[in-house]
């Protein structure tokens, strides 16, 4: 799909609003930085009293890297202060919080475990030690990235060569996806090439057998052909990868996040780019703001619906992260088509990614309602800013933290 052509003056007036936009993103994540790192959303009287005033370890990470992109030398030079944080409160068993209050001095590893948090942070940091290796952060933060890297191998599969983890323990955290985790498992192949960590070939193998069988030849491991077998048989989206895969069941109501990760680390081919691409289009996921990030979402009569996804009445249809619109991720998805080499169709979802944060006086939602477009949750959230400004360094450059080659 390629956006209408714009006029000239349409066009001036994008990039100004892009412009805009890179400066008030800016402007939010000095407002958002504490001694002990970037807050998730600005600090205020609501923000404190909903745990948004901490550093939350997924989010810290994805800040960082947009901080390190900003051209800002204060966000540079901040860049690595949550993710040190963070590394101070480390579990002794290697995992990273999931958020760190440094007021109250709690350190929070979630309800059922977080395994993504630990994940972003190796992802970060490395990005970081590349970007400028004269600080030596690898090199400071060995025995932790040591301990890190051993906790998720406690969580890796000796068959599968992916990561197993409960239901509603990554940032979909009123989501039940549980068993082997599509979004999870694309960090975990990243993490894996990043880090030079052994089978990544073989992670990269059973993740496309895994959560698109449809694509996929006969397995020799019969344990994977009877996970794959339940898909194969019922599956009605066969374009998008899984969200998930757990025994007898699985998740096809499109995870957006999840299958631009795996476009973005390296897990799919050229044909599995563009059919992911194309069908994400055709969902309409970026309509009439970039990104909604379920396709089609779970509803209280569905057999994987669960009592909790109806606390606070927050995850119904269209709400959350069951079918919400999350401008951060919409970052993702401007990367993902910048990285495809659809570069005026990245051009366009740039400007309304701008649109969105600018909504109610640039206050930079969490999230918008799926069909009313209200915007909800917190406001001043310092991700939105970091993605948008990820997004940008990929639009402008035409390469991104998720290029193939680690090294470029």
């Amino acid at each position: 799909m390629q956006p209408p052509s714009l006029s000239d003056s349409a066009k001036t007036a994008g990039l100004e609003l892009v412009e805009t936009c890179r400066a008030k993103a800016i402007e939010l994540l000095r407002d958002n930085l504490s001694p002990e790192g970037i807050l998730a959303a600005k600090p205020n009287a609501r923000s404190a009293a909903r745990g948004y005033a901490t550093i939350f370890g997924r989010d810290a990470a994805v800040c960082a890297i947009g901080m390190a992109l900003s051209g800002d030398a204060q966000l540079e030079r901040e860049a690595t202060t949550g993710l040190l944080t963070l590394a101070a409160h480390q579990a002794a068993n290697g995992q990273i919080p999931n958020f760190f209050d440094a007021r109250a001095q709690e350190t929070d590893f979630w309800y059922i475990g977080c395994i993504d948090a630990t994940l972003w942070w190796l992802i970060a940091l490395d990005f970081l030690n590349r970007r400028d290796p004269a600080p030596g952060l690898r090199q400071r933060l060995a025995p932790e990235i040591a301990k890190a890297i051993q906790w998720l191998g406690a969580q890796e599969h000796q068959r599968f060569f992916l990561l197993q983890q409960n239901e509603a323990s990554d940032w979909a955290d009123i989501m039940p996806r549980s068993g082997f985790v599509l979004y999870t498992n694309a960090l975990w192949y990243r993490v894996k090439q990043l880090h030079g960590l052994p089978r990544a070939e073989e992670t990269r193998a059973n993740f496309n057998r895994l959560f698109h069988p449809f694509s996929a030849g006969r397995d020799e491991y019969r344990r994977a052909r009877l996970l794959a077998h339940y898909a194969k048989r019922n599956a009605r989206n066969r374009e998008l990868y899984l969200s998930f895969v757990n025994f007898s069941f699985f998740g096809e109501e499109g995870d957006v996040f999840g299958n631009l990760l795996a476009l973005l680390c390296g897990l799919a081919d050229r044909e599995a780019q563009c059919r992911t691409l194309r069908a994400l289009d055709r969902a309409g996921v970026a309509e009439p703001w970039p990104v909604r990030v379920v396709c089609e979402p779970i509803s209280a009569k569905s057999l994987f619906w669960r009592p909790y996804m109806s606390r606070h009445r927050q995850n119904f249809e269209w709400q959350y992260h069951n079918g919400g619109i999350w401008p951060f991720v919409g970052g993702f998805w401007i990367t993902a088509l910048a990285l495809a080499g659809k570069r005026d169709r990245a051009d366009a979802e740039l400007i309304k990614l701008a649109g969105v944060n600018a909504l109610e006086g640039w206050s930079f939602h969490e999230w918008l309602h799926g069909r009313t477009l209200a915007p909800c949750g917190m406001s001043g959230q310092s991700w939105n800013a970091a993605a948008f400004l990820m997004a940008l360094d990929a639009v402008r450059r035409g390469t991104s933290i998720f290029a193939r080659d680690p090294g470029a």
